[in-house]
C-alpha cells in the first residue's frame, strides 16, 4: 500500500503489515506516471486473454476509486508498468 506521500507498508497473505518504507521522489513520480498512464478507468475489472500460469502470480490493483485484477500471464502492459514502479514485495529486495 502506498500512500501520496510516497511512504508505503508491505502487507501479507492476510494484510498483515510486514514492513514499511519510502518512495524517494523520483520513484514517486514514476508510480504517479504509470497509474496515470494506464487509465484505470478504461481497463477491465478482471483482465484476461494470456496464458496460463500454473506457479504465477495474481495481483489486484486498487487507484482512483477504481480495482483490476490480473493474473500474471494476462497482465496489460499498463499495468506492468504499475507494478514495476511499486516498491519490491520483500524487505530483501530493497536497495542499500
Amino acid at each position: 500500500m502506498v500512500k501520496g506521500d510516497g511512504s508505503f507498508t508491505r502487507l501479507d497473505v492476510k494484510a498483515r503489515p510486514t514492513g514499511t518504507g519510502r518512495l524517494t521522489e523520483s520513484e514517486l513520480t514514476g508510480l504517479r506516471t504509470a497509474l496515470r498512464e494506464a487509465d484505470f478507468a478504461r481497463l477491465p475489472r478482471i483482465a484476461t486473454g494470456g496464458p496460463t500460469i500454473y506457479d504465477g502470480f495474481s495481483y489486484t490493483f486498487v487507484h482512483g476509486g477504481h480495482e483490476v485484477a490480473a493474473d500474471q500471464g494476462s497482465m496489460p502492459e499498463s499495468l506492468t508498468k504499475v507494478l514495476d514502479a511499486l516498491p519490491p514485495f520483500t524487505a530483501a529486495q530493497d536497495a542499500p
